[in-house]
Parts: C-alpha cells; sequence; structure tokens
C-alpha cells in the first residue's frame, strides 16, 4: 500500500488534464506519520470498540491515507460512538440509510427530479408560487418523469396554493445546480453526471430538512468531498449533516448580520490580543469587522489549499479538536433511561481528547464553549502576513489581494503547527488578563 517512501496522493483526486493552473498538493503519504489501513484496524478490538485516541496524534502528525479517509472522518465528525460494537454500528447505518431513503422519497413525490440522476440549474418557480413557462433547464424524458419540469410545477400546484416551504425549497433548487456545476469541476470525478447528480440530490434533500439555515453558497463545496470519499449517497448525506452541526451558524444571515459574524468577532479578539500592532493597522484601513476573512471561515479554507491539501488540513482540525464527547452531543437519546445513562461517567478521558482540545480542558474552557482551531487557523494566516500587511497594504483592496495571493502556497501542516502556538499564546495572555 505504501510504495514509494513519500508516495503521492494526487492519484486519488486526479484532476483533469487541461487545467493546468491548479494548485499541486503539498500532501505525502508518509510511512510512520500518516494513519494507515493496519494501524486503523489495529485500533479496534474484536468486538469493534474503537481507541480513537491511538490515533489521534498519527493524523495530527500526518494526515490520513487516503483509502480509509471516509470512515475515519465518520468517527471523527461523531456519525458513530468509538464505544460501540461492529453490530451496533451496522444497526445504526441501516436506520440512518433508510431515514435518507424515507426524506430522499419525500422530495422526490414534490420534483420528480430528485432521485431521476438529473439535475436542474434555472428557476422552475416564481417568488410569488407560479411556474416559470419553458424554464431552460434539463428536460426529463426518464421512467417516471413525464414532459417538462414546467408541467411538472403545474401538476404540483393543481392541488392547490403551494406553502411556503415548498416555494422556498423550489425557489433553491436551481441554485444549488449551479453550484453543483461549479463545484471541485477541475476534478476527474466529476466529469460523471451520476456524481453531480448526488451532490445536487443530497444538498437538496438537506434544504428540506433543514428550514432553518435551507440551502447557501458554500456548502457545495463543503459536501463535496464526503460524495468522493463515501460510496454510499445516504453515508454521504449523514457524514455532511454531521459538518454542518458544527459550521451552519455560519450560513444563517439576515439582512442586518453575516452569520460568521461571531467568528469574525472572535478573530478580531484574538488578532488584537496575539497582533496588537496588525489589528490596529486593520482598524485604520477600515478591516476591523474582519469581513475579508469571510471565506476562509464559512467553507474552511476550500478555496486556499488544492482539493487534496484542504482534506489533509480538515483531519487534522477534527483530529485536534476531537472530543469524545461528539457523538452523545449530536445524538438524540430515545428514552429518558437512555438520556440517564448518557449523562452517565460525563469526565472525559483526557488521553481521547485531541491537542487543541486537551488544551482548553488544561485553561478551564471544557465548560463553556471554546472559539473553533479555525478562528486561530485564520489568526496564523494573518500573522504569517504581518509584515506585509503592515508594509504594502493602504487599503481594503491590497489587504484582500496580499490574501487572495496564499491561495495554493499554504502548507496545511504549518498552518495547524501555527494556529496552536497562537491557541496557547491567546490562552495564556487571556489568563494573564483575569488575574
Amino acid at each position: 500500500m505504501w510504495g514509494a517512501p513519500a508516495e503521492p496522493a494526487d492519484g486519488y483526486y486526479e484532476v483533469r488534464p487541461e487545467c493546468t493552473d491548479v494548485p499541486k498538493t503539498k500532501f505525502k503519504i508518509k510511512p510512520g506519520k500518516t494513519l494507515s489501513a493496519r494501524k486503523w484496524r489495529a485500533a479496534f478490538t474484536p468486538e469493534g470498540y474503537l481507541d480513537l485516541g491511538k490515533t489521534l496524534g498519527r493524523i495530527q502528525r500526518g494526515g490520513i491515507h487516503p483509502s480509509i479517509r471516509g470512515e475515519v472522518w465518520e468517527f471523527l465528525l461523531g456519525c458513530y460512538d468509538p464505544k460501540s460494537t461492529f453490530d451496533e454500528r451496522d444497526q445504526t447505518r441501516k436506520r440512518r440509510r433508510l431515514q435518507y431513503a424515507q426524506w430522499k422519497e419525500g422530495c422526490h413525490e414534490i420534483f420528480p427530479v430528485i432521485g431521476s440522476g438529473k439535475f436542474i440549474t434555472a428557476p422552475v418557480i416564481t417568488e410569488d408560487g407560479q411556474p416559470i413557462q419553458d424554464p431552460i433547464v434539463l428536460q426529463e424524458t426518464n421512467s417516471g418523469i413525464h414532459g417538462s419540469i414546467s408541467h411538472m410545477v403545474k401538476k404540483l400546484l393543481s392541488n392547490g396554493a403551494l406553502d411556503k416551504k415548498v416555494i422556498q425549497w423550489l425557489l433553491t433548487l436551481h441554485q444549488i445546480g449551479l453550484d453543483v456545476v461549479r463545484t471541485d469541476r477541475t476534478l476527474v470525478f466529476y466529469e460523471k453526471q451520476e456524481h453531480l447528480s448526488k451532490l445536487w440530490d443530497i444538498l437538496a434533500v438537506y434544504a428540506w430538512i433543514d428550514e432553518d439555515v435551507g440551502y447557501c453558497q458554500g456548502m457545495s463545496d463543503l459536501c463535496s468531498p464526503m460524495i468522493m470519499l463515501l460510496d454510499d449517497e445516504a453515508d454521504a448525506f449523514w457524514c455532511f449533516e454531521r459538518l454542518m452541526r458544527r459550521l451552519r451558524g455560519n450560513f444563517r444571515c439576515t439582512e442586518s448580520s453575516v452569520g460568521v459574524e461571531a467568528q469574525l468577532g472572535n478573530l478580531a479578539a484574538v488578532t488584537q490580543v496575539i497582533d496588537p500592532k496588525l489589528h490596529q493597522h486593520l482598524e485604520t484601513l477600515g478591516g476591523g469587522d474582519y469581513l475579508f476573512a469571510v471565506r476562509m471561515l464559512m467553507v474552511l479554507f476550500r478555496r486556499e489549499f488544492s482539493f487534496c491539501d484542504s482534506l489533509y488540513l480538515w483531519e487534522m482540525m477534527w483530529a485536534l479538536e476531537y472530543d469524545p464527547d461528539l457523538f452523545h452531543m449530536y445524538e438524540e437519546p430515545e428514552s429518558a433511561d437512555e438520556k440517564a445513562e448518557g449523562s452517565k461517567g460525563k469526565a472525559k478521558s483526557f488521553r481521547q481528547c485531541g491537542k487543541f482540545e486537551r488544551e482548553n480542558m488544561r485553561n478551564g474552557k471544557s465548560s463553556e464553549a471554546p472559539l473553533p482551531i479555525s478562528v486561530f487557523l485564520v489568526a496564523s494566516v494573518l500573522k504569517d502576513k504581518s509584515s506585509k500587511l503592515l508594509q504594502e497594504a493602504r487599503g481594503l483592496d491590497d489587504v484582500v489581494k496580499i490574501l487572495n495571493d496564499i491561495t495554493g502556497n499554504l502548507d496545511a501542516k504549518k498552518a495547524c503547527t501555527g494556529a496552536m502556538k497562537l491557541h496557547k499564546k491567546y490562552l495564556k495572555k487571556e489568563k494573564e488578563a483575569r488575574k
């Protein structure tokens, strides 16, 4: 499996040959550092209990081998309880697949393009719930889908006026389609229509069940890797759903505020503590709201790194932040007995936590919501570019230009190391300020 001492990972995420300006990945599969399939299997008992603490250090040092990435991500994101058996996880998987199939079928009944292997890229309905005549969309001829898209909408309207939720959902479907065809378009994987439609289906179903957030631009960037890493569509959906539980606050936008506003405020507070000179300079330029960092926080650096390096960055972040209570925080107990059972033994095992989480525990941060590592990652990028920003930035356009120049030139390992150093420094200074 390992091949040469530093096996390239590009082959797992093949780039179309005509896309010559795509950043080359810096991620190398390194024996002894990267989590291998053999080391991963060794972390399970014969019954299936997982000692995830055994693997976190290796993920932090060298990432995960692409052949097992999807499976490991499911645990890092809290899809499965490491303290469950193989049989228990199999039951959970079956239950979730059934739940996804039911949601998808419900969506298909409203709009039969869902699950047809096709998707739309033009609006099909007006804001007041009327069909758009002859939209420029894919005309469906699959069995079970008859006539044009507008005919489908008319049929839907024949039962009476559509409710607000249905109208809002139908309005988002073409936006999802437009984003799907733009997402990771340099990858050979997305030359296949079936993969594009799978991405569209998952995002459409998610938009239906999450009424609060629905769909926002950038979510396709977060979902795309799940499609590639997990063969089963339902498994990919649940992995994406778990990631959205962490990030959905980023996508809550109103007319007066952006979803990442709280994180931008945290970023400003962190920068002010660790690099007050830079913070003052950014404020002078009118960038004290740190809006130039929105994209980095929204889609977790997907645009700043190559595809492969962004996956490497994500898994290092999740390993560093890992909290063994993650699964129980996400899973709703089915009964009062389960709830009582889940509240027992709440003391976390220090060894089972990621390095970032352990640092928070040492500083008494485990009882309150700690700042996510993504805030310190952005802060470390700003710190790294501090001299250039101080010397060359004479306006916000200059700040954006300097930060745009980092695209494809960032090192994921270095960024995480820098974030950890800043996190430690920030906690220390914050502690001193409280005395």
